[in-house]
């Protein structure tokens, strides 16, 4: 614990580098430093185990993000619901998350980081059991609104722990390793979510995270420092009315778009009602004395740059992991294990590579980890558009090994230039700003490839059909009227596999595109390692 500072070296940097004014923090008691920040409260060598504690978490919460979209057909069909109704499974968590997200920031410092934790590792064991149990529809969703709540909590709270406890000139190691739940959770989602699915119960992947969460729960208890609640004042109801608002008209309207028409009235009206939502939010924040969000975080460069970087990696790393296993299983035929073990290396890759480019964050800064990891993405995307009916297995899994260690090398490093900064005081309202950019660009890039695939599919099939000449002879699959009818739709389904295909190209080479975009913001990054000076602070070497 940090006890054993001198109360002078703890709490005079505190005041001096804090950008937002709060109530007076030098009333409490020196013993207790009311804003820590990155200032460890574990010996140097002390922090992995602890650290070992969060990655569980976190990785728990995001790996149920991908690992339900395997079971998503099977639960369509012992539900009896459509397409559009299955859809709100998903839908209905990620709307929660948007209005979770803002305020756990506001959590942590109200209530304290670790018992928030803690809390949130319950209330999500919990929720995930209720998914288990859920017997229609309308249960489901409302247990996955439950189970959102504190899934939405971890990551911010993850951060803001993970940042008091490690010392400022280990950070890159610490974030090499707690970013494996973040980018290794999403691919190993569809692997164990496949096996579960096909050959045990779909139920268990939801069951799966009881038994973890109880023992992270006990470990958290057990091996996590003790961080006090900080002063902070009223909840700002108004400016979390405005961000929650915002963020829940634009997700819907994200994520109903295509459904319900991108032009249509309601789409139209969500989408304006969102951007004024979050724009009343930014002014609301600016007013109030104690913001829900600090949005002057923005002020800081590099913490802007690394949110538009980590917008950039998110589309890329969730589109791709949407659409290759929809590409694996309709144009190919695989089942959802074999989808899943397809996936598998890049996993492990990440998994590697991850640790790897925290050392080497340490050592170099973020700039070229983030420059040659962001080229090996675009350059394994681009790759992506060779891959076709004919193509060999292992050049797929070669390809998206190739996008999983440049993926492995940008992502940590960004994130962590861009939270290292941020003054101390204002790392818990930059991590919930972080998660908050992730969920959204996700979404806003999923939804708009989306449409890019279901109008490149529509056109290429058109083209395709239009090449077929009406005297061309259609197979004869069985004697009669029947077989030349089976004929003819085995060819009508052979021209809507090819143009599922070549519209895979298309979104390939979209998001090839948008990664590469993000070289020249990698190129702003700093160079150089990190070095603590007085009092915690991080100076960085350019």
């Amino acid at each position: 614990m940090a006890t054993d500072a001198a109360p002078t070296e703890v709490a005079a940097p505190r005041v001096v580098d804090r950008d937002v004014p709060r109530p007076a923090a030098p009333t409490r008691p020196a013993a207790a430093p009311p804003r820590p920040g990155p200032r460890r409260s574990v010996p140097d060598r002390g922090w992995g185990v602890p650290l070992a504690v969060l990655i569980v978490g976190m990785f728990m919460s995001v790996l149920d993000i991908s690992i339900i979209n395997v079971a998503i057909p099977t639960m369509q069909r012992e539900f009896a619901a459509t397409t559009e109704q299955i859809q709100w499974v998903e839908n209905a968590y990620s709307l929660a998350l948007g209005v979770v997200v803002p305020v756990s920031a506001w959590l942590a410092a109200r209530f304290g980081p670790g018992r928030v934790y803690i809390l949130s590792l319950l209330g999500f064991a919990a929720g995930s059991a209720l998914c288990g149990l859920a017997w229609d529809l309308n249960s489901i969703v409302a247990f996955r609104v439950l189970q959102a709540l504190p899934g939405g909590v971890l990551p911010v709270v993850s951060l803001t722990i993970l940042y008091r406890m490690v010392p400022p000139y280990r950070i890159g190691a610490a974030m090499g390793m707690y970013g494996l739940g973040i980018i290794v959770a999403p691919a190993v989602g569809p692997t164990l979510g496949g096996y579960l699915v096909e050959y045990v119960d779909w139920r268990l992947i939801f069951f799966i995270n009881v038994p973890v969460g109880i023992l992270g729960t006990v470990a958290a208890v057990l091996l996590l420092p003790r961080f006090g609640p900080t002063p902070v004042g009223r909840f700002d109801l108004l400016g979390f009315l405005c961000v929650a608002t915002g963020l829940v008209c634009l997700l819907l309207a994200l994520t109903e778009g295509q459904q319900w028409g991108w032009t249509s009235y309601t789409i139209m009206i969500l989408l304006t009602v969102g951007v004024l939502g979050l724009a009343l939010f930014v002014v609301v924040e600016l007013e109030v004395d104690a913001p829900l969000l600090n949005v002057r975080v923005f002020t800081h460069w590099p913490f802007t740059n690394s949110l538009l970087l980590v917008s950039v990696l998110s589309v890329g790393l969730f589109a791709v992991l949407f659409y290759i296993p929809l590409l694996l299983q309709q144009a190919r035929g695989l089942g959802a294990f074999d989808t899943g073990l397809l996936l598998l290396p890049q996993a492990l890759v990440m998994a590697v590579i991850m640790p790897a480019a925290g050392l080497l964050y340490d050592r170099i800064g973020p700039r070229w980890p983030a420059v040659i990891g962001l080229a090996l993405v675009a350059l394994g995307t681009y790759l992506l558009t060779d891959v076709n009916l004919e193509s060999s297995t292992s050049h797929v899994v070669w390809v998206l090994v190739l996008r999983a260690v440049g993926m492995g090398l940008a992502m940590m490093p960004i994130m962590t230039g861009g939270l290292s900064s941020v003054p101390a005081n204002e790392v818990d309202g930059a991590s919930a700003f972080n998660n908050v950019v992730q969920r959204t660009s996700s979404a806003l890039g999923l939804a708009g490839l989306t449409s890019l695939v279901t109008y490149s599919r529509e056109q290429f099939a058109l083209d395709r059909g239009l090449m077929v000449a009406p005297d061309t002879p259609m197979p004869v699959l069985a004697p009669g009227p029947t077989g030349e009818m089976a004929g003819m739709y085995a060819v009508y389904q052979q021209i809507q596999t090819l143009a599922f295909v070549d519209a895979m190209h298309s979104l390939f080479i979209v998001t090839a595109i948008i990664t590469a975009a993000g070289i020249p913001l990698a190129l702003m990054l700093r160079s150089g390692p990190s070095t603590p000076a007085a009092g915690g602070a991080v100076v960085a070497a350019h």
